[in-house]
């Protein structure tokens, strides 16, 4: 077989050369140790945790070495490609605030190792598959579907491995007359490689999470360009990592199969792979057991379903960190006010198991994390979501800023700051009792409180105690001085001791205080909420709970 002929025939419109290509992409002037990682996403309109659970090891494996963090999109499906697919990934990351050195742009491209959109690289595919005919590396295969259905069908009488390989590869060695003929004829072809590899042998492997690792070889003859040009991801992702000068590539798990023909395909080019790191998958309980989380199932795989609900972005990404390396949370304690930027992150914790993920543990992580925010930093973030999902509330917040600023610093900073936001979106429920138009009154007052008639006078009398100039100590002191005129214990061991000497305690009158004024009985800081709201409407509520015991 004259290889070059038929190279020739199969890319004649190819001209440029290997050699060509690579003084377009010289190696990158970076100093040692550093890292250039890559995210490359397919543009199918749905972005979900494993992209970010990926991508932010990729961008601190980058940027903590002083590396390039880069985006690649990876379009050469286009059956599942969706209109508006870039600019939804595009706009994940910056919601995420993952920074891209370099990579796909919503008009273009950012950076010297583009195109960085795999459907605008065809030519360079094609003339790499050209040098791989030439080397007697790569071959046409004419094969239809209903060829290959008929191949699988034999294997399975056969009980075979199923692929294309070996005395099934039937067209690996078919004369250059007779693919000329097809060719002139217009069949259609796909390009596949011509694997040397045996299953008797095997291959040896050094992943950065999982170890050292042995596979059989690859056999199969996978197909490296499709019948329009354009590649497989296996083809196409090993030139654009060579050509892109990446160094490590953080995937999942179920990559691990296919590691075989990359390593392979790397070998058969002439290339040193990246250092591979495969990720465990991430999985949850269900039932009392683990699986995998699934698009179908697990409607929190979605990454829109955490901007839906309004978890805020630094607590999902500290969550995640928690998943990526082990030694994350003991870091935090120690640490509590460090940017995330400031840990070491390392493939040496990264678990090698599968990432069990808990939603629950993402909204202790998300109180934490907001809990450190500053009034002014909630407010930003709160009324931002608010305007796009809650426009009614968002109005309500941003009327007066210095209003809701003020509700939300009640409580927060000190040692042990108050932790009542999970979500953005409870947002609304946890502020309601602050403004007219959201409160819902609730004076059912529990009865293992005050007797009614104990409640009744306790709504009576405190307003003549009211000032709202007391600071928290002369405001308790007031209403201890209540609960003393009622009867109750004023000192809660006391009381604990003899709780049947006394109809109720000191804590059962702020507790009608509390239900009186904000409709529910736990609530922050009573004195402060009192002031916020002012003497107004605090002598309305409480007029208006002694109206409904008669």
């Amino acid at each position: 077989m004259d290889y070059h002929a038929l190279a020739d025939l199969l890319f004649a419109d190819i001209t440029q050369t290997p050699e060509d290509i690579a003084a377009k992409y010289p190696p990158r002037q970076l100093k040692e140790g550093a890292k250039v990682t890559r995210i490359a996403p397919s543009p199918t309109g749905f972005m979900h945790l494993g992209n970010l659970f990926g991508a932010i090891a990729d961008e601190r494996l980058a940027h903590q070495s002083g590396g390039i963090f880069y985006l690649r999109i990876e379009d050469t499906d286009q059956k599942r490609e969706v209109e508006g697919g870039v600019e939804t990934i595009l706009k994940v990351f910056s919601d995420y605030e993952l920074p891209f050195d370099e990579g796909a742009v919503l008009d273009g491209d950012n950076g010297l190792y583009g195109p960085y959109r795999q459907r605008q690289r065809a030519k360079i595919y094609q003339t790499y598959a050209k040098w791989l005919v030439q080397q007697g590396k790569a071959y046409p295969c004419f094969c239809t579907e209903a060829d290959l259905a008929a191949i699988r069908e034999k294997q399975a009488e056969l009980k075979e491995n199923f692929g294309y390989y070996g005395k099934y590869a039937v067209h690996r060695d078919m004369p250059f007359d007779e693919v000329k003929a097809k060719i002139d004829a217009g069949e259609p072809f796909v390009l596949r490689f011509r694997s040397e590899g045996s299953l008797e042998r095997r291959v040896k492997f050094n992943d950065l999470v999982k170890g050292t690792m042995e596979f059989p070889e690859n056999d199969q003859d996978v197909v490296l360009l499709k019948s329009d040009g354009i590649p497989t991801y296996h083809f196409a992702h090993v030139i654009d990592d060579h050509l892109m000068g990446t160094t490590h590539v953080v995937r999942g798990e179920e990559w691990l199969a296919t590691l075989p023909i990359h390593l392979q395909l790397f070998a058969a080019m002439g290339w040193k792979p990246p250092k591979y790191i495969h990720t465990a998958q991430l999985m949850k309980m269900d039932g009392g057991s683990k699986r995998k989380l699934s698009k179908r199932k697990d409607p929190e795989l979605a990454l829109d379903f955490y901007k839906e609900q309004g978890y805020c972005v630094a607590a999902v990404k500290e969550y995640i960190l928690t998943l990526l390396n082990s030694n994350f949370e003991d870091w935090r304690l120690a640490n509590p006010d460090a940017p995330l930027e400031s840990f070491n992150f390392t493939t040496k914790k990264m678990g090698v198991s599968g990432a069990l993920f808990d939603i629950d543990k993402l909204g202790d992580v998300s109180k934490n994390v907001i809990s450190r925010m500053t009034a002014d930093e909630v407010y930003d973030l709160l009324t931002e979501w608010a305007k796009q999902y809650d426009p009614d509330f968002y109005a309500i917040l941003a009327r007066d800023p210095a209003y809701s600023k003020a509700i939300l610093a009640i409580g927060r900073g000190g040692k042990k700051p108050r932790k009542d936001i999970m979500i953005w979106s409870q947002a609304k429920d946890y502020m309601s009792f602050f403004f007219d138009e959201l409160f819902v009154p609730d004076f059912s007052f529990s009865q293992d409180g005050l007797s009614p008639e104990l409640t009744r006078r306790a709504l009576e009398e405190y307003p003549a105690l009211y000032d709202p100039a007391d600071d928290n100590s002369a405001w308790f002191e007031k209403v201890k001085g209540l609960a003393a005129s009622l009867g109750c214990a004023t000192d809660m061991r006391e009381y604990k001791k003899n709780p049947e000497a006394y109809p109720g305690s000191v804590t059962d009158v702020s507790t009608v205080l509390r239900e009186a004024i904000t409709g529910r009985r736990n609530s922050p800081d009573l004195c402060e909420i009192m002031k916020l709201l002012g003497r107004e409407r605090v002598m309305k509520r409480l007029a208006a709970a002694r109206a409904t015991l008669g």
